[in-house]
């Protein structure tokens, strides 16, 4: 069997505040839009976002309702430039988690919350 990833799709409760996030903040570029679903081209894998209402109707997921206090999960971006991300995330008012710090193995990390309390990591590449 030959996988590879995709897709990964977070479910949002306003598409607006994350096509803000994800488009203009970060500044990914939009591949498709349709209706409450879009994507995002990151370079190897879709990231895409539909609303959790429309998310439970397509999938009869049980997905819940609401901002989650609680993650599994996070989605990291690479950069070189890990300071001035967060600084402009910052200047745009968003929950900075962990200024960029140098980790021991020489990787620089900060985090960040998108608009639904998702963590994403800005680092740079490892090695």
């Amino acid at each position: 069997m030959d996988l590879k990833l995709g897709y990964i799709i977070l479910y949002v409760e306003d598409l607006e505040k994350t096509k803000q996030f994800y488009g203009e903040l970060l500044g990914l570029e939009l591949k498709n839009e349709f209706g409450t679903y879009i994507e995002y081209d990151t370079g190897s894998t879709i990231l895409s976002m539909n609303t959790r209402e429309n998310g439970r109707e397509l999938t009869d997921l049980p997905i819940p309702a609401g901002f989650r206090e609680e993650q599994t999960m996070e989605l990291s971006f690479v950069t070189e430039d890990v300071e001035g991300t967060i600084e402009k995330a910052r200047q745009a008012g968003v929950r900075i988690l962990l200024e960029p710090v140098k980790k021991p193995w020489g990787q620089i990390v900060a985090y960040m919350e998108d608009p639904d309390g998702h963590y994403i990591e800005i680092c740079t590449p490892i090695g």
